[in-house]
């Protein structure tokens, strides 16, 4: 009793503390206390400033030692708790270091109140907390006589610097600490400081160049008369005037004079001179300055990766932020079935281990050791045999041992791998009901630090049996009619669920059944994927499960060049490099969401649309596993038809329940087991290796509702998740023949078309003794003529006409 107390006591220690960890404050609770926080730090700078112009160190120190006594005056201007902070911090403090407190606390209300990233927030703080440490040495050390520059702490550290390593070792500690802060928080290195004495000595150079050009001298006396300062302007009317200088002398055309001057007196004798300007002379290089190098700039060199900063200034990229405020569905949805959890029933053990015992003996089989794990519906016996007994001899007596417990399937393992025993489980009379909520609530599921976790319910050892469905990658699930695969499906889209936000899964639901997944509907624009300019995001009919589907492989194709692109292998890497800011969404990179596939009956596909839907789905079964697509199919008819090679070797994970033979348990499990389950939610689950033996979890359907209508009442995205647009290939031939073209067997291919009313390749092979390729021409003629109708899959293709007198008739017509 008193250790279950001290249990008790530990696991609400534990609580509180996990309580505390995960408390956070909310918008409000920030803004309020930024807000705080800045009207502090103004009133510590009002205290400290009126500390050193009013000279509180002196007058105010009898009233910071007497704070209760209301009588005494203080010059502080923030009164006598002014006069106590600037007391507390400044002098008993760092001194003048202490104003970079109010800077500290100041820029921390400003971080809370516009809910900044905090990222940035603690590199300030480190580095102010140094620089504060750092001058308060400082001014120590030189302000030995004013104590209040340095502070108490201050001088103190001095002091305590200077018995250890002496004045001149505390100099150089404070120069260290004054270079290491000038490189890492001021961003000073040796290659700026040099470019700086660089460009310094260039501007010298170039003064020095300018002062040493040479001045040119005008050489010629002041009164003679330069020509060269005049020009000669020329007039409009004596455009055809050459003028042609040869030394002194000049001739003009007269020739073109003549057609433009009527009269002499029209002739301006005085030319209208304007002055020249001089032309500018390069300034002479002297033979020294001739050679000049120049050293090019370097480039600023960027130490900050850029994601890192866009990391630092907005945080990690969230996708859950078009739905901040969604809430997660709370385990008080789920119902209660049981709460006194497994019932042991100590005479049945007793009664079943004695049965077991004594028919072994009965075939001379003597038990070393057996042991009972009891679990919700079936109690393991584990047996250890004498030496020299064979194990199949044991294996061979299931149906006697069964006989002798009157039970209704005993399933031996011989032996438990792992294990040296061999296994008998046998069912329980009275079967202990599973419930959703107690494998939700569980901290097994709760704490699982998985991509995609599926609670399916409970082991033989009563131990929550949870799973990844990410890992798996592709889950078949298989059974008879009523064994419990539609509560197993559900249960597996519960726990999805309560575990991953919208943003992070997208449902592709196939319900042929058309009743069994319906319910989802609700939270269409939360968790469904569907095709553009589809009404219903669950799809019932058949014929459009063959678009969703190519849909998907275009969607894996997409998904793919963008990790090429993003040269990562996985969507996990892709996305955690999509959340540190290392990819660019104008480059068409997005968060990409996980997406389940889940068909509720995959046999109906299978017979209506076969080979159409088994390619695609072998393709992402294949392939979609990195890119985060998973499938997850359930049929009701473990068939070699259904379930083929190509399904198996690309669904590893498979879950049996019930089934009526152990052919069907083979074709799921590869091995028999599943004939010998008891229905109403016992599976099989394997993965590749062994074998486990589960209770299924049981939801129902008001509980589901329950949980669709707390999510579909929340805030939604526009539209559900949309898969990219397929537009398929033509699959019959429209084909616009000349009737000179037709094959000479043409009609008789269609009077046997219209006497069979059915058209196939196959039936005019037979009937004409034809090859197929010809039979295909023919074919094609036919619906080109529009006799027969298009290609429909596996199915015959339709035939317009009714009969050999409606035939002849449109014959008739052609040739009319």
């Amino acid at each position: 009793m008193a250790k279950s107390k001290k249990e008790t006591v530990d696991k609400k220690t534990e609580s509180k503390i996990a309580g505390i960890r995960s408390w956070k404050l909310n918008k409000p609770q920030k803004f309020v206390l930024g807000c705080l926080l800045v009207l502090f730090s103004i009133a510590l700078l009002v205290a400290f400033i009126s500390f050193y112009v009013n000279g509180q160190w002196q007058t105010d120190q009898s009233a910071v030692d007497s704070l209760g006594d209301r009588s005494e005056e203080v010059q502080n201007w923030l009164g006598k708790f002014g006069a106590y902070l600037a007391d507390l911090i400044v002098y008993r403090g760092f001194g003048l270091a202490s104003f970079i407190l109010v800077r500290l606390f100041f820029l921390t209300g400003l971080f809370l109140a516009l809910e900044l990233s905090t990222k940035k927030l603690k590199n300030t703080w480190f580095w102010d907390i140094f620089a504060i440490i750092v001058v308060s040495v400082l001014f120590g050390f030189f302000a030995t006589s004013a104590p209040e520059l340095g502070g108490t702490i201050g001088y103190e550290l001095n002091i305590f610097l200077q018995d250890y390593i002496g004045k001149t070792g505390t100099l150089l500690t404070l120069l260290f600490g004054l270079i290491v802060y000038l490189i890492f928080k001021i961003k000073v290195s040796p290659e700026k400081i040099q470019s700086y004495f660089d460009s310094t000595k260039k501007e010298f150079k170039s003064e020095l160049n300018s002062i040493k050009k040479p001045q040119q001298q005008d050489l010629e006396p002041e009164s003679a008369y330069n020509l060269e300062e005049f020009a000669i302007e020329e007039d409009p009317e004596l455009d055809n005037i050459h003028l042609k200088t040869d030394d002194s002398k000049f001739e003009i055309n007269k020739e073109a004079l003549k057609p433009t001057i009527n009269h002499s007196s029209e002739i301006e004798l005085n030319p209208i001179l304007k002055p020249i300007q001089p032309k500018q002379e390069l300034p002479l290089v002297t033979p020294d300055e001739a050679f000049v190098i120049e050293k090019a700039e370097e480039e600023d060199i960027i130490e900050e990766n850029l994601a890192s900063r866009l990391v630092a200034d907005f945080g990690l990229f969230d996708p859950t932020l078009d739905l901040s405020n969604y809430k997660f569905p709370t385990i008080d949805l789920l119902k209660e079935y049981s709460t006194g959890g497994i019932t042991i029933n100590q005479e049945e053990l007793e009664e079943n281990k004695n049965k077991i015992v004594d028919t072994l003996r009965n075939y001379k089989i003597e038990i070393a050791q057996i042991k009972a794990t009891v679990g919700p519906s079936v109690t393991l016996y584990e047996i250890v045999p004498e030496a020299g007994i064979r194990i199949s001899k044991i294996k061979s007596l299931e149906d006697d041992i069964a006989l002798s417990l009157s039970a209704l399937g005993i399933r031996i393992i011989a032996p438990i791998p792992g294990k040296g025993t061999i296994g008998i489980e046998v069912p329980n009379k009275t079967p202990t009901m599973v419930s959703m909520k107690s494998v939700i609530g569980a901290a097994k599921f709760q704490e699982a630090e998985m991509e995609l976790p599926i609670a399916l319910g409970k082991t033989i050892s009563n131990e929550t049996f949870v799973v990844d469905l990410a890992k798996m990658p592709h889950l078949l699930m298989a059974g008879a009619t009523g064994q419990g695969k539609s509560v197993g499906l559900n249960a597996v889209l519960t726990s999805l669920l309560y575990k991953k936000h919208p943003a992070e899964v997208k449902f592709v639901l196939v319900d042929p059944k058309k009743v069994e997944l319906t319910l989802f509907n609700k939270i269409e624009r939360h968790y469904l994927a569907k095709l553009p300019d589809t009404e219903d995001a669950i799809i019932t009919d058949n014929a459009k499960v063959v678009n969703t589907l190519n849909s998907l492989c275009t969607e894996m194709d997409n998904r793919y060049s963008l990790l090429k692109d993003a040269m990562v292998r996985n969507i996990k890497e892709y996305n955690e490099k999509f959340k540190s800011r290392k990819l660019n969404p104008e480059a068409g990179h997005r968060f990409l969401p996980y997406i389940v596939l889940v068909v509720d009956e995959f046999a109906d596909l299978i017979m209506t649309a076969g080979k159409e839907v088994e390619v695609p789905i072998a393709r992402l079964a294949q392939l979609a596993r990195a890119i985060g697509i998973h499938l997850i199919i359930a049929t009701q008819r473990p068939s070699v038809n259904v379930i083929t090679g190509l399904i198996k070797a690309n669904f590893p994970a498979r879950i049996a329940f019930r089934v009526t033979s152990k052919i069907d348990s083979r074709t799921i499990l590869d091995t028999q087991g599943a004939d010998q389950l008891i229905g109403r939610g016992d599976l099989l689950y394997t993965n590749g290796n062994d074998v486990i033996r589960v209770q299924c979890a049981f939801i129902d359907t008001p509980e589901v509702e329950k949980i669709t209508d707390f999510i579909g009442s929340q805030k939604a995205y526009a539209t559900a998740y949309l898969l990219p647009e397929f537009v398929g290939e033509e699959t019959g031939i429209n084909l616009d023949m000349d009737i000179s073209e037709r094959d000479t067997l043409f009609r008789e291919a269609a009077e046997i078309i219209v006497n069979a009313q059915q058209g196939s390749a196959s039936l005019l092979q037979r009937k004409l003794k034809l090859g197929y390729n010809r039979a295909g021409r023919l074919i094609d003629q036919l619906e080109a003529a529009g006799i027969v109708g298009p290609f429909e899959g596996s199915k015959a293709r339709s035939v317009n006409i009714l009969d050999l007198s409606a035939l002849d008739q449109f014959f008739n017509n052609e040739q009319n």
